[in-house]
Parts: C-alpha cells; structure tokens; sequence
C-alpha cells in the first residue's frame, strides 16, 4: 500500500524557501566592528552550525535531529531584521523584534511544521535540555572558529573575541574542539592534503 504524503502549500513553501535564501545576503555585523571585509553572511554561518551541531550531538549523544534543526534555523529571523551586533542592541529590542520576526515567518507553513518549528525555538530560548544546550554551543563554536579564522588571516582583532567567549561553552565536547581549534592552525586539513608526496 502506498502511504500519502501530506501535500505542501507549493507558494507558501516557496516563499520561506526564498526568504530563507535572503540569509545569503545578510553579512554578519559583529566582524565589522573588528575591521572586517567581506564577512561571512548568515547563511554561511548558519550551514556550519548545522554541521557542527550534527557533530557535537553525536558526540554528546543528543538527539541529533533536533540539534541540527535548532542551529540551523537559529538566525531565520535574520531575513527580515538583517543581524544586529551588540553595540545596535543596545539600543533597540533585538529579543523581541528577533520572536515577531520569527513567528510570522512561520505562520503561513503547514500546522504540523509550524508546529515543530515553534516548539524547536521555544525549547532552545529556555535553554533547559541538552538539546538546547549543545545547539547553543554550536553558534558559539561556529564563531569562535570563524575569529580564529579571522585571527589566522590577519585580523588580530578577532583575539578579543576568542578570549571571552570560550567561558560560554557548556558542553565538553565543544569545549575539547575549541582547545584543538586553539592550538592548530585552523588550514592544517589543506596544508595534509596538499603536501606533495615523492
């Protein structure tokens, strides 16, 4: 017997699809106040998140499912109100403008999607479960990565940052890769891979 399939809004799906796409074109902010060009944009952020959330999940064994959907939709919002380094929120309510800007991206999907995605993002905001937890860590992870990038390139300003947010790790597993991260050069796959062989 074949098993339906529930049927998708096409339009509706599409628009998030598109609007989810907008995150290719949103920088960033925070490097900017270090001097940086050409920053990462969200979407590059976010894609490494989910990849390392999948990581970090396995090895806190977690239910990878929900890591990888918590970091990965984590910045969404930032389609519509763009990201906002610290110095802006501290002018503005980023918390709430970031809830309403959500759960209007979400309110035209199927119920049960919108569903899952409003529970996901409730969970990770009270940040109680390991899920929550380790999906936190993934973004601070990821940019803790992406400052020793930074740092490799040039950018010595990008110390600042590697210096404070480690204390934020609350996993072992991410704290273990932060310290690895630390004391190797971040190219070091490449530099394996490219090492001529006689």
């Amino acid at each position: 017997m074949r098993r339906k399939h529930a049927k998708l809004p096409i339009n509706t799906v599409l628009d998030f699809i598109a609007e989810a796409g907008m995150l290719k074109n949103v920088s960033r902010s925070g490097w900017s106040v270090l001097g940086i060009k050409n920053m990462e944009s969200v979407a590059e952020h976010s894609f490494r998140c989910a990849i390392i959330g999948y990581l970090l999940a396995h090895m806190e064994k977690a239910a990878v499912y929900k890591v990888v959907l918590m970091a990965l939709f984590n910045d969404l919002q930032e389609a519509r109100i763009t990201d906002l380094h610290k110095m802006a929120q501290r002018y503005l309510n980023a918390e709430a403008a970031e809830e309403q800007a959500y759960y209007e991206q979400i309110d035209a999907l199927p119920a049960k999607i919108k569903e899952e995605m409003e529970r996901l993002h409730k969970e990770y905001k009270a940040q109680k479960s390991r899920e929550s937890i380790i999906a936190r860590d993934t973004d601070i992870l990821e940019c803790l990565i992406q400052a020793k990038e930074y740092y490799e390139q040039g950018n010595l300003k990008s110390d600042k940052f590697m210096r404070k947010a480690p204390q934020c790790l609350m996993t072992k597993s991410a704290r273990s890769l932060w310290r690895a991260a630390k004391n190797q050069e971040i190219c070091d796959w490449w530099l394996k891979l490219s090492q001529f062989k006689r």
